[in-house]
């Protein structure tokens, strides 16, 4: 684990790297596969901010607290980390349990299929209110954008229904 030690507008004394350095030696107890850490010690206006950038394997974390002593920051700073590190282990380990038990699951049932969704019927108004012709119907499916139209043919009376289809172009259904 390469550890940087960064410090702006004020002095990083042996004792905060030394604190860094414990709770970091903890943080890699809990969190393996750490690759490099940056902590940064900023004081800018009667304020420290410490600031924890850890790139690890297959993730990252980057932790930002502020306050009016050094240590204190550090602290907060190290415990956000610590929650954020056994928030995403435990985020980990309950993905990996789901998993596991999905496919004991189908490796038990040779048969079995999932239960298919229930299919609800979603009710759209799309039925013209007066006869019209096929030319008019597709004026219409284009200024309402819509897919599908229900109309009566003029002159026949009859039920007809212009869907657009997926290469662009309309399909009419006329029925017998």
């Amino acid at each position: 684990m390469n550890v940087h030690f960064t410090s702006r507008q004020t002095v990083l004394t042996p004792e905060l790297r030394e604190y860094c350095e414990r709770r970091l030696a903890a943080l890699a107890k809990v969190f393996a596969g750490v690759n490099e850490v940056d902590v940064i010690l900023a004081h800018e206006r009667n304020r420290y901010k410490a600031e924890i950038h850890v790139r690890a394997k297959g993730s990252g974390f980057v932790v930002l607290e502020e306050s009016h002593e050094a240590m204190n920051s550090l602290n907060r700073a190290f415990d956000d980390l610590e929650r954020k590190v056994k928030k995403d282990r435990e985020k980990f380990r309950e993905k990996k349990r789901r998993g596991g038990r999905e496919r004991k699951e189908i490796g038990l049932t040779v048969a079995a299929e999932p239960p298919a969704p229930e299919r609800r019927i979603i009710r759209a108004a799309s039925v013209a209110p007066k006869p019209m012709t096929v030319e008019e119907a597709a004026l219409e499916l284009d200024l309402k954008k819509r897919d599908v139209l229900v109309f009566r043919t003029e002159g026949t009376e009859r039920w007809a229904v212009l869907f657009r289809r997926k290469d662009g172009h309309y399909g009419l259904v006329e029925p017998e």
